[in-house]
């Protein structure tokens, strides 16, 4: 019998982050600030990640129980052998984009032919924009600064839809993010655990999943104050106001709930959107292995119901 049937104390788990605590994280933060977690079972220590956090190296040696990455990256990683799953999406589509300065003369993804990018080299989204768009760019390596990029009107980077035009604007600079989910690159942020404490313990997993997506879906149309006390107390840097902005972002963009048109919600991966993806990594050579979505992914413990669109 699993732990967390019945009175059972709740099965502790410690939950890698990807990177220093952010609001992007908000509804594990809400979940955990108002006992969402322990109300369904599990016992939950979030570990703020950042450049060298590993997540998928830690869940994958049960150093930690659930991380957070980008879906391209656990295909990948279960095509190398590590015995990874996704169970459910933090973030239907991947906030993560190319920031160019307002008057930048990079519009489209096709305006980049030729230009220098400051990025993570390696990752698979950028393969795929030359190949999609038939250009070509150099890359520079990321150093998750600013200050380039602001002295510079002409600069390019990597970044993201849900901060840069807070962070840049401080500074005086306007921006526009090109988003990568509009290539047709659109991945996933997910929440992942290890094959061996899915086999072992399937109701904590459940219910980490089932109080994730309320969380979150209480820290976008809910009171966020609680998520954001334990947000700031483990990283200074969020202010009251980069909060609100990242909130309002996520909310606005669809983040977190996604379209409600094509019957997204909070916490959901379809199978479909899976086997596209893992179909790009092949068609880009990175994928050799034969897989299929089911070999990725469990969408056993995913919400049954669309909850309604936040007005």
């Amino acid at each position: 019998m699993d732990p967390t049937a019945g009175s059972k104390a709740p099965v502790k788990v410690v939950f890698q982050t990807n990177w220093t605590a952010q609001p992007e994280q908000g509804g594990y933060y809400q979940a955990q600030a108002k006992g969402f977690f322990k109300e369904a079972g599990v016992d939950v220590t979030i570990v703020p990640g950042g450049p060298g956090a590993f997540p998928m190296q830690k869940v994958a040696v049960g150093q930690a129980q659930f991380g957070i990455g980008r879906s391209d990256d656990l295909i990948l990683a279960v095509q190398q052998g590590l015995p990874l799953v996704i169970v459910c999406a933090q973030l239907e589509h991947d906030p993560q984009g190319i920031t160019v300065h307002e008057e930048s003369p990079v519009k489209r993804f096709e305006d980049l032919d030729g230009k220098t990018i400051k990025a993570v080299p390696g990752q698979a989204w950028l393969d795929f924009l030359k190949l999609r768009y038939k250009i070509n760019f150099s890359v520079v390596p990321e150093n998750y600064g600013y200050a380039q990029f602001i002295a510079d009107p002409s600069y390019i980077q990597q970044g993201y839809l849900t901060t840069d035009a807070y962070y840049c604007g401080l500074h005086g600079v306007k921006v526009r993010v090109l988003l990568i989910a509009d290539s047709g690159y659109d991945a996933y942020r997910v929440v992942f655990t290890s094959r061996d404490f899915l086999k072992q313990h399937p109701d904590a997993v459940r219910a980490f999943v089932a109080a994730s997506i309320r969380g979150w879906n209480d820290f976008i149309d809910g009171d966020s104050k609680p998520a954001e006390a334990l947000l700031t107390k483990d990283n200074a840097e969020n202010t009251p106001e980069l909060m609100a902005y990242v909130r309002t972002a996520l909310r606005d963009h669809g983040m977190v709930s996604g379209n409600p048109a094509k019957k997204e919600r909070t916490g959901l991966i379809t199978r479909e959107r899976i086997n596209d993806q893992i179909n790009i990594l092949r068609q880009l050579g990175l994928l050799t292995t034969p897989l299929s979505a089911d070999q990725v992914a469990t969408f056993d413990f995913l919400p049954d119901e669309p909850r309604e669109a936040s007005h």
